[in-house]
């Protein structure tokens, strides 16, 4: 039997949850015999692209017999998923919604769907997370993923949607990076509102972002400021083991939301799809876990 290449196509190498996505990509592609190419964007939405195309565009017995990707931008790059459409290569488009996908589904041969995290609920578990720590009430410094990507936006919306309304949140952006969030925190605190504001809780949509925000807050010189920040509670999402799911048990984070990588995934449902006939339908979802579970969570100290 052929063995299965993939192109494995990633955000960033500077983020835990990307990182993870490539190892559980080359843990899956080591146990099932397939042969697995992965490449980092740098966060550039026209240099993903470019990769990709760079594939589909090699010779027959280099081009791989599919993509599995994680998009950059709001896109999911719809005019290169026809040209490997059109190839006749596997499409799988992660944590993301790609409206192209049933018209694609009825013409390509080969396997093309979306596999992701159910980021409504993690924004909803989110929000009742933000709902124990603070029962009082309080205001949120929430600091999210890009205003473009569609797991930053479910996020908001399934928050926003389940947080009481005595809970107020104060927004900042970052690209999931710890750097992203440094420089969004060190901007707000310049501002003069920032030494109004009477904030409650750190929350963020990842956890690599809330322990960027940790650092900036570290490195207040008042020692009395610098104690206020870092007692406060600080929250984020992913939950990898060695990441997130420690920071907690350190009590870095109060909480965090399990996200499990699904690059790996995605090459066993490829695997399932190409060797076996099982196809998978158009949109797969993963259900996140709050870490520690919300039931447990204690009420911030005032």
């Amino acid at each position: 039997m052929k063995t299965l290449r993939v192109l494995v196509a990633l955000m960033t190498n500077d983020n835990d949850y990307q990182i993870e996505q490539a190892n559980s990509a080359a843990q899956a592609a080591s146990k099932l015999g397939v042969e697995a190419k992965i490449v980092y964007a740098e966060n550039d939405a026209v240099n993903q692209s470019t990769q990709i195309l760079k594939a589909l565009q090699a010779a027959p017995e280099e081009r791989p017999d599919a993509v599995v990707f994680e998009p950059v931008g709001g896109t999911a790059l719809p005019q290169v998923a026809r040209a490997a459409a059109t190839a006749g290569v596997g499409w799988v488009v992660m944590n993301a919604e790609a409206n192209y996908i049933s018209e694609l589904r009825q013409t390509c041969k080969a396997p093309v769907f979306m596999l992701s995290s159910d980021h409504l609920e993690t924004g909803g578990i989110q929000g009742r997370q933000f709902a124990a720590l603070l029962p009082g009430g309080g205001t949120v410094l929430h600091i999210q993923g890009p205003s473009e990507n569609l797991a930053a936006k479910e996020r908001l919306l399934g928050m926003m949607e389940v947080k009481p309304a005595n809970i107020h949140v104060t927004s900042l952006k970052g690209q999931w990076t710890e750097e992203s969030a440094q420089r969004a925190v060190r901007s707000w605190l310049k501002l003069s509102t920032s030494q109004k504001a009477n904030i409650n809780l750190i929350g963020s949509q990842n956890d690599a972002m809330a322990i960027g925000a940790r650092k900036v807050f570290q490195e207040i010189s008042n020692e009395a400021e610098r104690d206020r920040w870092l007692n406060l509670p600080f929250t984020g999402c992913d939950g990898l083991p060695k990441t997130g799911q420690s920071w907690v048990r350190s009590g870095l984070l109060a909480a965090t939301i399990y996200l499990p990588p699904l690059a790996g995934q995605a090459i066993e449902l490829l695997v399932g799809a190409y060797q076996h006939g099982r196809i998978p339908p158009a949109r797969v979802l993963v259900a996140p876990v709050s870490i520690p579970p919300v039931e447990a969570l204690h009420p911030a100290k005032p």
